[in-house]
C-alpha cells in the first residue's frame, strides 16, 4: 500500500450483495471499516485508534478469534497449529470496528505476509446472526492477490441457503490512490447463487479521518444488523425456501 504501509487505515466504501435465484434480490449500503496492521502496531500502538476502550470508533481484540485479549497471539497460534511457519511479516486484519461500543462483523478477513511481502495465507472469519463463529483458512503456492481461491461452505449464515456449494474469493488492491476489494461468491451444484463484494478507499486513520466517518454514518454497525434483518424480510417476502440452522462445525477452522 505504498506510503500507507504500517500504519492503522481507514477505508470508505461499499457492501454490495446480488442474489440470483430462485428471485434476483440485490442491495447495496455505504460502509466503512479498519485495515489494522497488527505486528506493527504491537510494535508501536497508535494514539489515535481507540484499542480495547471505549470511543465513537473503537476496536477490540476479544471481537475476533477465540476471543482473547491479544487477537494477533491467537492467530499466530493458529497458524502454527496448521503448520503455517512463514508469515513472518506484516498482518494486516480487515474488519468492521465498533461504533459507540457496538459491533457486528458478519465477515473480517486477515492477511498473513512472508518477510518478502507475499501472501502466506488468508483467513477469512465469519459470525451469524446466531452468536456463532467460524473461519476459513487458505493457503498455498497458488494464494496471491487478485487469483481466486475457493472453500468449502461448511458454516451456517443465512436461514434462506443451505449448507452447501462452495466459495469463491478474490481478494484486491490497487493504488495510488489505495483501494481495496473483497468479492465473495457462493456457487453450488447448480452455478454461481450468490455474489457478494466490500471494499473501498483506503486512507491513514487519524482524528479527522474517524469524524468523517462517524457523522457521516454514526450508526454504521447498528445499520449492519438492521439491515441484515430487513434482507432477510424482504426474502421472506418474496417465499424464498427456509433452512434451519444446523449445528456448528466441530473446528473452528475450515481449510
Amino acid at each position: 500500500m505504498n506510503c500507507l504501509d504500517s500504519q492503522p487505515l481507514i477505508g470508505m466504501g461499499h457492501v454490495w450483495h446480488r442474489r440470483l435465484r430462485p428471485v434476483e434480490h440485490a442491495f447495496v449500503y455505504p460502509s466503512y471499516f479498519l485495515l489494522l496492521p497488527l505486528r506493527s502496531l504491537r510494535r508501536q500502538p497508535s494514539a489515535v485508534l481507540h484499542r480495547n476502550r471505549r470511543g465513537l470508533i473503537s476496536f477490540y481484540d476479544a471481537d475476533h478469534g477465540e476471543g482473547h485479549e491479544d487477537a494477533l497471539a491467537w492467530f499466530d497460534a493458529m497458524l502454527q497449529s496448521e503448520g503455517i511457519a512463514d508469515a513472518d511479516g506484516e498482518v494486516w486484519l480487515h474488519t468492521f470496528p465498533r461504533v459507540l461500543g457496538y459491533a457486528f462483523k458478519p465477515v473480517s478477513f486477515w492477511y498473513a505476509h512472508r518477510a518478502d511481502g507475499s501472501l502466506a495465507a488468508v483467513l477469512v472469519e465469519v459470525n451469524n446472526t446466531f452468536g456463532e463463529r467460524h473461519a476459513y483458512l487458505l493457503d498455498g503456492p497458488q494464494l496471491d492477490w487478485g487469483q481466486e481461491q475457493m472453500a468449502r461452505k461448511v458454516f451456517h449464515v443465512s436461514p434462506f441457503c443451505g449448507v452447501e456449494g462452495h466459495y469463491r474469493f478474490r481478494f484486491e488492491r490497487s493504488g495510488p490512490p489505495a483501494r481495496t476489494l473483497v468479492r465473495v461468491d457462493l456457487h453450488d451444484a447448480e452455478g454461481p447463487l450468490l455474489q457478494t463484494s466490500v471494499g473501498g478507499a483506503l486512507c491513514a486513520l487519524s482524528h479527522a479521518s474517524m469524524r468523517r466517518a462517524f457523522f457521516g454514518m454514526p450508526l454504521m454497525t447498528f445499520g449492519v444488523i438492521a439491515r441484515i434483518h430487513w434482507q432477510a424480510l424482504r426474502l421472506w417476502g418474496k417465499r424464498l425456501p427456509f433452512f434451519t440452522k444446523p449445528a456448528a462445525p466441530e473446528h473452528f477452522i475450515s481449510r
